[in-house]
């Protein structure tokens, strides 16, 4: 047999195997699901085992992964349609084995191994993740949670979102943090998958209290939940780093990169970053709880951390409603007042501390302006001007600006000659932030004609290069003001921090 003949009969035989172990999975009793199948290029057939009296489904799966822009696993699937919940306590079997073997409660549009999806995955050395492709055949990301399996987990589709929660020590469900945009529609498939991550060798794993339900309608008013997380900008891979009820807004990254700094409602938080410790469940390690840092005052959310660390500016509403910037010691003391006028808001220091940069309300609309740390007059540089940001070389300073009729992109240099408009886009662009390495500016990107800069929307985080302004898609999320006013970058430049929002049921 030649090579070519050799290779197609492989690859028919493979497709006739997979068709057939998913015709066989029809005939046999699997509770709540109707059918179950190996999907994309498996070596070892899969199969699944429903315990009636158990309530459990042990299934086993082979496949090189679950990931990139093509899924090879076992799949237990049935046929759902609206907004769904899927939930399930995941335990894979045995110890060792592949790191990355997985097993997963899955949302997908179809059966093709190239399908969008989103899953909840556990996988081999306990991390628990939301994975998802939203588009067929586009590259599979990933949100790390903080859970460690084994554990009882759900995922949630709500309208376009999908939601992972995970069981407290008291095995009630909470909000994880992970949530994502998907663009699933019409019929799909809600299931049990689990995927080797070694071609040739199979993984089992046990799926126990399993429940598949359609979600109601939401009559009552719906809980705010905020998550700070951070992406990685090259790969475009989250995770969330501390999630709560309630509002939380625009995280600064210090300086040494060991913490982030946040407004709570008003007042100014510090979480000290780990290595993966669960903020949620007792029964695991607990990262460092967000501490208060005394400064005086109530924040408007506006705060900027000086280059050697030591000091932030914070913007407050002082007693008669008007916004004014303070700084004060990193780890809280007395506020010093430097900009008496106002409404001002805090943007940025110049990179040798003696500066900071703001803008301030002229009339109906903003400008941008500058002021010396060590006391004097402040220098106007432009109007129809917001959020001027210094360059870490001191060059330029960016700022945004609706002059040619919405917000968009702009720079100058300090002493606002050489202005220019950075990038012409029809969405809404806010909040330039450059990076520590000078190369790239992150913002956040409103659908086209919304108006200011407004809270809990769909938005999406971007990154411009400025060497060819091209721009990439960092984040899908729900979010706005309160997401990323303030500069946000890690001090490597690799990463970017962030507040996603989730309004959920009671």
């Amino acid at each position: 047999m030649t090579g070519m003949r050799c290779k197609q009969w492989m690859f028919l035989l493979l497709v006739t195997f997979t068709t057939f172990a998913a015709c066989q999975g029809t005939s046999q009793n699997l509770g709540q699901f109707q059918g179950e199948g190996d999907y994309g290029t498996v070596l070892h057939p899969g199969s699944s085992h429903y315990d009636a009296a158990k309530g459990s489904y042990t299934v086993t799966g082979s496949g090189a992964d679950i990931w990139s822009g093509e899924d090879s696993f076992h799949y237990v699937w049935k046929r759902v349609s609206g907004d769904v919940a899927l939930t399930a306590t995941i335990q894979l079997a045995g110890t060792g084995g592949n790191a990355h073997r997985k097993a997963v409660l899955m949302l997908r549009q179809s059966l093709a191994p190239n399908a969008a999806y989103a899953d909840v995955a556990s996988h081999g050395d306990g991390l628990t993740s939301l994975q998802y492709r939203d588009a067929a055949g586009a590259d599979t990301h990933e949100i790390e949670t903080y859970g460690k399996g084994p554990h009882r987990v759900r995922i949630e589709k709500r309208g376009s979102y999908a939601y992972v929660s995970i069981a407290d020590a008291n095995g009630t469900l909470q909000p994880s943090g992970a949530a994502i945009r998907v663009g699933l529609t019409g019929d799909f498939y809600a299931g049990l998958g689990v995927s080797s991550h070694t071609v040739n060798a199979s993984e089992t794993a046990v799926f126990s209290n399993v429940q598949v339900e359609a979600l109601p309608p939401v009559t009552t008013p719906p809980v705010l939940h905020s998550t700070l997380e951070t992406v990685i900008v090259a790969s475009t891979d989250r995770r969330v780093r501390y999630t709560t009820s309630g509002s939380l807004e625009d995280p600064n990254w210090t300086p040494d990169g060991k913490a982030l700094l946040f407004d709570a409602a008003g007042n100014l938080q510090r979480f000290v970053l780990d290595n993966g410790v669960h903020p949620i469940d007792s029964t695991l390690p607990r990262s460092t709880a967000a501490a208060p840092i005394p400064v005086g005052l109530k924040i408007n959310g506006d705060h900027a951390i000086s280059p050697n660390g030591s000091t932030i500016a914070v913007g407050s509403g002082d007693p008669d409603g008007v916004a004014r910037i303070y700084v004060v010691p990193i780890d809280g003391g007395t506020p010093r007042r430097v900009v008496a006028d106002g409404p001002a808001y805090v943007h940025g220091w110049s990179p040798d501390g003696k500066t900071l940069s703001y803008s301030a309300q002229q009339g109906a609309g903003f400008e941008a302006f500058t002021i010396p740390m060590a006391g004097g007059s402040a220098t106007r540089l432009a109007p129809q001007s917001d959020v001027a940001e210094f360059s870490p070389d001191g060059q330029w300073i960016y700022f945004q600006s609706d002059r040619t009729g919405h917000m968009q992109l702009w720079r100058m240099h300090p002493d606002s000659s050489a202005q220019e408009q950075l990038l012409i886009s029809e969405t809404v662009d806010w909040f330039p932030h450059i990076s520590p390495d000078g190369q790239q500016i992150a913002y956040i990107a409103y659908k086209p004609g919304t108006e200011g800069h407004p809270a809990n929307q769909d938005i999406e985080l971007r990154v411009l290069s400025i060497a060819d302004r091209r721009v990439r898609t960092v984040a899908q999320l729900l979010g706005g003001r309160g997401t990323m006013n303030v500069p946000s970058w890690s001090p490597d430049s690799r990463m970017l921090a962030f507040t996603s929002y989730a309004l959920l049921p009671e």
